[in-house]
């Protein structure tokens, strides 16, 4: 009965349901979490493009999507899990399987389109020009996000957007100040993203 009710639901509504869920509230970005030295390199996820070259062995090269099931369909190869692999990781995975087959493989995997693993993805949604899923990259702020998606909509309210974030195994929301980043160039309103962010931009009032 929930879901049939929610499915009802306008967008913009489910947009402001979602905010008024989030345990908490504070006025200021705190800056993300501290990442793990290891956590700096990439590591794939669905989605993803994958290019696979195995030195002189031009028929075993191919480009391949990860599967929303994380793995990966090769020549030789049953399937394999990619999704939370580095590519070094990874091609060393391949050359093991390659060894069967192959003398002493070579493997190199390229990653040409990035969206990552869900945990390492900031979402932007509601009254974007262009709501999507983000690859997390070091370093990441606020309006990286939003040059992303294009910027806002003319029914967005900057100012009133908030910024959803997982502190201490709690649903914490911080107010962003969007209007004031994009119209007026306050570099103050910028802040720092972390990996599983959410950014919730609400319709204006009318």
């Amino acid at each position: 009965m929930q879901r049939k009710v929610l499915a009802g639901l306008p967008a913009v509504m489910l947009v402001m349901a979602f905010t008024l869920l989030v345990s908490g509230c504070a006025s200021h970005l705190p800056p993300p979490p501290a990442v793990p030295e290891n956590a700096t390199a990439y590591r794939i996820g669905p989605g993803d493009s994958l290019g696979i070259f195995v030195w002189q062995n031009r028929e075993l090269s191919t480009e391949v999507p990860v599967r929303p099931d994380g793995k990966i369909s090769l020549p030789l190869v049953n399937d394999m899990t990619a999704a939370g692999k580095t590519p070094t990781e990874l091609s060393t995975d391949i050359q093991d399987q390659l060894k069967k087959y192959v003398n002493n493989p070579l493997v190199t995997v390229i990653v040409h389109s990035f969206v990552g693993p869900y945990a390492q993805q900031v979402r932007v949604v509601g009254e974007a020009q262009r709501p999507q899923s983000l690859a997390y990259r070091d370093r990441m702020t606020v309006l990286d996000a939003l040059i992303a998606v294009g910027g806002l909509t003319p029914l967005a309210s900057g100012d009133r957007a908030t910024l959803v974030r997982s502190v201490d195994g709690k649903q914490v929301s911080y107010g962003l100040r969007l209007d004031d980043l994009i119209k007026d160039g306050d570099m103050s309103a910028n802040a720092p993203l972390a990996p599983g962010d959410v950014i919730i931009i609400p319709q204006t009032y009318f």
